[in-house]
């Protein structure tokens, strides 16, 4: 499960300690898809705990010939990750779907890289996790596989179709639609510019066309990158 409270904006773990007080929080993540790990493909996640040892001991428990759990003393950043990253699947799915091209993917990944690691930063997650694999591993997975449920959403909406009619033609849980807009109040409440997160709410909300998203995004002030 992925995703923030809408009302509250918090975080998965925070909402379970709301709840159980005395529960020990593990966080897994990263790039796996059910299928290949089911079939016992090779698999690589983060496994991510406040308490290393506690963390260490459920790898082990949980490592196999074929999964393979890294641990992590970041949670929260797992957690923030997990989310955000969804969201971006869906901008990339829509860039293949508008025919845009790969070059414009790539770029889109790069930059929804960058994006996602200040609003971490600005959370207070810890810079390893964004070049991990909750970070860029599990990006790069949801932006360019047909198996991932958010891309494939977004290419609907790349080639004009609304929310509502993809929902119905039942293509499966699209966590970015949802995550989107609790994304974008993140990041305002954060002060940290997202335009790639804005981008895909107005696109949800069809209150722009995506020629238009881009051509905006395409003359945003020039700077350096970073």
């Amino acid at each position: 499960a992925k995703g923030f409270e809408k009302t509250t904006l918090a975080l998965q773990s925070e909402i379970v300690k709301q709840h159980w007080p005395q529960a020990k929080i593990l966080v897994l993540s990263g790039p796996s898809f059910a299928v290949d790990v089911a079939a016992s493909r090779p698999t690589a996640v983060t496994l991510a705990a406040n308490e290393s040892k506690l963390a260490r001991q459920v790898a082990r428990r949980l490592a196999s010939d074929s999964f393979r759990p890294y641990v992590s003393n970041d949670p929260k950043g797992v957690e923030l990750a997990g989310g955000l990253k969804n969201v971006y699947a869906l901008a990339c799915g829509a860039v293949e779907g508008a025919g845009l091209g790969l070059s414009a993917r790539s770029a889109l990944i790069a930059r929804a890289h960058a994006e996602m690691g200040r609003i971490l930063a600005e959370m207070g997650a810890k810079e390893p996790t964004m070049g991990g694999l909750a970070g860029l591993g599990d990006l790069a997975l949801s932006c360019t596989s047909p198996q991932s449920r958010n891309y494939r959403f977004g290419i609907e909406l790349g080639r004009g179709q609304s929310v509502k009619t993809i929902t119905k033609a039942g293509i499966g849980l699209a966590e970015g639609v949802a995550t989107a807009p609790v994304a974008l109040e993140l990041a305002r409440q954060g002060g940290v510019d997202a335009p790639l997160i804005a981008a895909v709410n107005h696109l949800l909300a069809r209150e722009m066309k995506i020629a238009d998203i881009v051509r905006q995004l395409m003359n945003r002030p020039l700077k350096t990158e970073g």
